[in-house]
């Protein structure tokens, strides 16, 4: 007999037949009551063992984090919790837990345990559920472009040229017991013969085949050296960056939008008792905060929130008069005041703009080009350039993406004003040489969209294994 999911008992329960299933005991009560999960769902099935047969040595061995094989009756359930429960009829246990020494009892545990425990942390409801989340959204990512015709692209994860122009990377070496420094490594005797880092970004490489092939999007691991030990960073985490050919600022704006409600929409019809369990984890957490701390939105409603309203778009000028004359700004409620223009917006600006002012979701374009990156296309006005970033509540940014400069000249221009080495995008200039075109993009952390999505505040706990300053554990 062929093993059955839990999740597919749920969704057609065949009462009075025989099944087989396999799992992981969440808890054992009364030593008679088995709940047990196998990962496909949130729910647990309720496996009893007989009076007759509670005797048999077998279930001795049984505790919480063992493996069992049990086959059964599906019955209709006299007790409260359950509509069908499993009579047992045989038990195999796969492979026994030492109930003293397993860390992930049937309790609350904190977050801070948890991922201490992150080769175990899955078996918990909370971690499964945002996992199972987190698969859903990666499907719904290759859905959408897919059914619009893009091209997945795997960009390099090894990689010579910087695109955010930071130079906080990690590199890659071969070079054995030498310090690690420019002055004193000859990069030509290193494993690819020049100074070489993990990428913080596909977006270069994924322009040069939209320059080709029209649309295409890359998705994958990203790295930052940055030594920020915030529930928001992290030094490994996924982006998604597609690149659209004959795209102008507004053709850019218009599939960011279209995109995420897109995967907002299949997130709610495909993980609807994830998604429950996680709206309630929230309130309750909510609830224990003072009311002017709270959120003013549920989880499921910052979602359809997202979902329902068409996003507002508004240039940075304009969001600049908004937040500087501002209640909030003259009454000094922000944290960080908004005085002159230029100023680069904090997270705390872009809440209020959504949550606030306009109560939809929010693009603000044409931001000073004092505060984005060299392939930004300019505006005649010089002082600004078509970048555009869509801002959610509840977290603020969540995408940021520009129409690219596709005009050779001031590309130049701009790569110098940055002091950038020339030599190393030779192949990125290379494409406004021959047969340049008006291109654009965007790039959304998959990370922070898990976190919206699932209402969990820190990154650690939205990958499975993350990698932070000092941990790498796992």
């Amino acid at each position: 007999m062929d093993l059955i999911k839990i999740k597919d008992i749920y969704s057609s329960p065949s009462y009075n037949s025989k099944i087989v299933v396999a799992g992981w005991v969440r808890a054992f009560r009364g030593n008679r009551f088995i709940e047990l999960n196998d990962g496909s769902t949130i729910k647990n099935i309720q496996c009893v063992i007989s009076d007759s047969d509670k005797e048999n040595e077998i279930y001795k061995k049984i505790s919480v984090g063992s493996s069992l094989k049990i086959k059964g009756n599906l019955i209709e359930s006299i007790g409260e919790g359950q509509s069908f429960e499993v009579e047992i009829l045989n038990l195999e246990i796969l492979g026994e837990s030492d109930s003293e020494k397993y860390p992930i009892q049937p309790k609350r545990h904190s977050f801070e345990f948890l991922r201490e425990q992150a080769h175990l942390r899955i078996r918990t409801s909370t971690f499964s559920a945002v996992m199972r989340i987190r698969s859903k959204l990666a499907y719904a990512v290759h859905k959408f472009f897919n059914e619009i015709g893009f091209n997945y692209i795997h960009t390099p994860i090894i990689t010579s040229s910087d695109a955010e122009g930071a130079g906080e990377m990690f590199q890659v070496t071969t070079l054995k017991n030498t310090k690690v420094d420019k002055e004193e490594l000859n990069y030509n005797e290193d494993f690819f013969g020049k100074k070489t880092s993990l990428t913080v970004s596909g977006q270069l490489e994924a322009e040069t085949y939209a320059l080709g092939l029209g649309n295409v999007y890359t998705f994958g691991p990203t790295f930052r050296a940055e030594n920020s030990n915030t529930s928001r960073h992290a030094s490994e985490f996924w982006m998604i960056e597609p690149e659209m050919a004959f795209y102008e600022l507004n053709d850019n704006m218009d599939l960011a939008e279209s995109f995420l409600k897109y995967i907002l929409e299949y997130l709610i019809s495909s993980c609807k008792e994830d998604l429950k369990f996680l709206d309630e984890r929230l309130a309750k957490e909510q609830s224990q905060k003072p009311k002017n701390e709270r959120d003013q939105m549920t989880l499921l409603e910052k979602i359809k929130f997202t979902i329902d309203n068409k996003f507002v778009r508004i240039s940075y000028s304009d969001a600049f008069e908004i937040l500087k004359n501002s209640k909030f700004n003259k009454k000094k409620k922000f944290n960080f005041l908004i005085n002159e223009w230029g100023c680069d917006f904090q997270s705390e600006h872009e809440r209020f703009l959504v949550e606030k002012h306009f109560k939809s979701p929010v693009i603000i374009y044409d931001y000073p080009s004092k505060i984005k990156a060299f392939y930004m296309r300019l505006n005649d006005d010089e002082k600004t350039v078509r970048a555009m970033d869509v801002l959610f509540p509840g977290i603020g940014e969540i995408i940021g993406g520009s129409q690219r400069e596709e005009r050779l000249d001031i590309l130049n221009r701009r790569i110098d004003e940055m002091g950038i080495d020339k030599k190393e995008l030779w192949w990125y200039i290379d494409l406004r040489k021959y047969g340049t075109v008006p291109h654009s993009g965007f790039g959304l952390g998959f990370e922070r969209l898990i976190m919206f999505c699932t209402g969990m505040q820190n990154i650690r706990d939205v990958i499975p294994y993350p990698r932070t300053p000092k941990n790498a554990s796992f």
